[in-house]
């Protein structure tokens, strides 16, 4: 059991390290904000272990990340509060919707997980430390288009990776016994 957690633990490392490269190369428009393709990696954590205590673990690491790679003017808390309110909400939607399709699902959860989080972000940079645009164009020309890019990534790597995971630890992935 001991070595399982681990072994997870390490997984979710390494998806959040891709993650954090994918988010530190992608350039800032619009304000600085940038599609966070480390949502991306933390979805497909979540969706492969759909345990809470992991999952908080992934998401505050996914806030310190994208805290570091931001170029969004004082970004670095509403990062950390967005990914932390958006795992334990894409948690939610993840035990909400178990019974649908996992393809489904990943699309599912990288669209709706993005605007969760964009909305989040956006709504705690707009009271700690102002926007550099309007919320409305910010959200219509960032965080929209950052949904779709992530529900597309989330549903096309999603199952890759649980298959891949699969073929080195058979019964891994899908496994509803690891959740808490």
């Amino acid at each position: 059991m001991r070595n399982r957690s681990l072994s997870e633990l390490i997984l979710v490392g390494l998806m959040l390290a891709i993650g954090y490269v994918l988010h530190q190369v992608t350039p800032g428009f619009i304000g600085g904000m940038k599609p966070d393709l480390l949502l991306s990696m933390l979805f497909i954590s979540l969706l492969m272990f759909r345990n809470a205590r992991l999952g908080v673990v992934a998401g505050l690491a996914a806030g310190i990340l994208s805290a570091l790679a931001t170029t969004f003017p004082g970004g670095q808390f509403p990062n950390v509060i967005d990914k932390l309110v958006t795992t334990l909400l894409v948690l939610a939607l993840i035990q909400v919707l178990g019974k649908v399709n996992d393809k489904i699902l990943a699309v599912i959860v990288g669209l709706v997980g993005t605007v969760i989080s964009g909305s989040v972000f956006l709504g705690s940079a707009l009271v700690l430390s102002g926007l550099p645009a309007p919320f409305s164009a910010l959200f219509t020309a960032v965080v929209l288009p950052a949904a779709a890019i992530n529900g597309v990534t989330v549903g096309v790597l999603y199952p890759i990776v649980a298959q891949s995971r699969r073929l080195v630890a058979p019964g891994a992935v899908g496994d509803s016994s690891s959740s808490d």
